[in-house]
């Protein structure tokens, strides 16, 4: 007699804690469809909650019970039997000759319709040809093939399992995989104190409007008609911040596909509604195009004078610059512009080396080691030090027990809502103590998934150059910036940087390979940390000609 201590069902142990987990915190947004299910699942004979466990679990929805085969459920039919009575599984599934073709070996195809075959030799797809306009409707397996003793069984609870993911994780891009590889210890997940009020959603219809726009995006990405998709969006009203983000989101993507289609008027117009960050500098942008250079130039200062963030400010100065030329105004005037130290190299080309790698060889002594970090030294400081306050249990920021990072990571709010928490962190960089902090956290939390600590390149060596080298004042800088944008100022920092152990003392180095340029997230990088005085280089490489 098996039961869930047996170690083969893992993975029914973990859907059992997930349905647990849910019962105890949503059971007020369950309609009754989906309480009766959480209630009757564990009514179901153990084989039976196993068989459709792991049909939730792969890739489906369409299985030949063949396929089903597993030692601690033994038989799939027998398994499927009280699922088929529940209606949660079915055989009856209607299917195209198109669709059938996929679950049937090339024998089976010759052994069921050979007599309708003018050549048997011919691959699956040649055979599919010979049979299309012969084989025409829809209908279930059974019927297409009643000699193969080989069922198809088909999920047919697939919505109602996304429903209940979605609202264990929050999102879609997670799934029930999370239990098995955080129980292996393949990902460790920071512990954060859940009370039974923690949960993702508070109002049944945030999580209809959730999946109503997942389903608007992959209609979009599939290419149906976007007159139809956009009407789906329009249906959308909310107050979630969080729904409102991925309405706009969604509304600005379209506006891309239209722009670049060249319907300029209609991407105009769902910028002008999406209230995404980066919408207001694509309204400039294609405003321009349409040479409409008046209402451009209203809305580049309008943004000009309150930009969203540093990456908007920068491609509206440059807006401003050209529709100054076009409407005859004074060129605006230019702060004095700080630049970073430069260096040229010619170096021999060597196939197995990046350019940034040849660099660092190049660059690196003993006395002053070279490594090739980009975002990954700064960023992991940042979340060493910070740690209290990134993992701190705030409503609504971790609400299960696979999280990353906080939910609300890439809000506007973000750095306001841990005000208080992200004081203290950086105060302890007012005397040694940071250097405590961190390398405590380096110990204690080492290997923990974190969205910005990088423990495959931050080895010990690496951090204690840092810490050596790195000034305090530094740190709060980059620490600050970071916080006042995570989205656009975790990426673009320089890719390697130098230490002087000996002196205490680091250059950062920008490396651009030939016919490469600087980024502008790059170039606002280099600006911040020539205007505070860091000791920064842009280094443009060229290959030594061969003899």
């Amino acid at each position: 007699m098996h039961s869930l201590d047996d170690p083969r069902f893992y993975y029914l142990a973990n859907f059992h804690k997930a349905l647990a987990w849910l019962a105890a915190r949503y059971n007020d947004l369950f309609d009754a469809h989906e309480a009766a299910f959480v209630r009757q699942f564990s009514e179901l004979p153990l084989a039976s909650q196993a068989l459709l466990t792991r049909m939730i679990m792969r890739k489906g929805p369409h299985f030949r019970a063949s396929k089903l085969s597993y030692e601690e459920i033994g038989c799939p039919r027998q398994a499927a039997e009280p699922l088929l009575a529940h209606g949660w599984v079915s055989n009856q599934y209607a299917l195209s000759v198109q669709e059938l073709f996929a679950y049937l070996r090339k024998d089976e195809v010759l052994h069921q319709f050979g007599a309708l075959l003018a050549s048997r030799s011919a691959n699956k797809p040649q055979l599919l040809e010979q049979l299309e306009s012969q084989l025409e409707g829809e209908r279930p397996f059974s019927q297409w093939c009643p000699q193969l003793d080989d069922p198809l069984l088909t999920l047919g609870i697939g919505e109602l399992v996304d429903r209940l993911r979605l609202m264990f994780f929050g999102n879609l891009h997670q799934d029930w995989v999370e239990f098995v590889l955080s129980d292996l210890g393949i990902f460790r997940y920071e512990y954060v104190e859940l009370g039974a009020d923690s949960r993702g959603f508070t109002r049944r219809e945030d999580v209809d409007t959730y999946l109503h726009l997942w389903q608007c995006r992959q209609r979009f990405e599939a290419g149906e008609p976007l007159t139809e998709v956009l009407e789906q969006i329009g249906e959308v009203h909310t107050d979630n911040p969080l729904l409102v983000e991925r309405r706009g989101k969604l509304l600005f993507a379209i506006g891309q596909h239209l722009e670049r289609l060249g319907e300029l008027e209609h991407a105009l117009a769902l910028y002008g509604v999406s209230a995404y960050p980066q919408a207001r500098q694509r309204q400039i942008r294609v405003l321009e195009r349409l040479t409409h250079y008046e209402q451009a130039h209203a809305l580049a200062q309008q943004a000009a004078a309150a930009p969203v963030n540093d990456a908007e400010a920068q491609l509206v100065a440059r807006a401003l610059a050209r529709l100054n030329r076009q409407l005859g105004l004074a060129k605006a005037s230019k702060p004095p512009k700080v630049e970073a130290g430069l260096i040229e190299l010619t170096l021999p080309f060597h196939p197995d080396f990046s350019v940034e790698q040849r660099v660092q060889l190049h660059l690196g002594e003993a006395h002053a080691p070279v490594h090739y970090v980009e975002n990954t030294l700064i960023c992991s400081l940042f979340g060493l030090l910070c740690w209290p306050a990134i993992y701190a249990p705030l409503p609504g920021a971790f609400f299960h027990p696979f999280h990353s990072g906080p939910v609300d990571l890439l809000r506007a709010d973000f750095s306001q809502r841990r005000a208080a928490l992200f004081a203290d962190c950086l105060a302890a960089l007012d005397s040694e103590a940071y250097k405590t902090r961190i390398r405590a956290a380096y110990q204690e939390k080492f290997g923990i998934q974190s969205p910005f600590v990088y423990w495959g390149l931050l080895t010990e060596e690496l951090l204690e150059q840092a810490l050596a080298c790195l000034p305090a004042a530094h740190l709060r800088a980059w620490f600050q910036r970071l916080l006042g944008d995570i989205k656009a100022n975790r990426a673009g920092m320089p890719d390697l940087i130098q230490f002087w152990p000996a002196e205490q003392r680091y250059r950062m180095i920008e490396v651009k390979g030939p016919g490469d340029r600087l980024q502008d997230n790059q170039k606002r990088w280099l600006a911040f940390c020539a205007e505070h005085g860091m000791p920064v280089d842009v280094c443009y490489v060229q290959w030594a000609s061969e003899a």
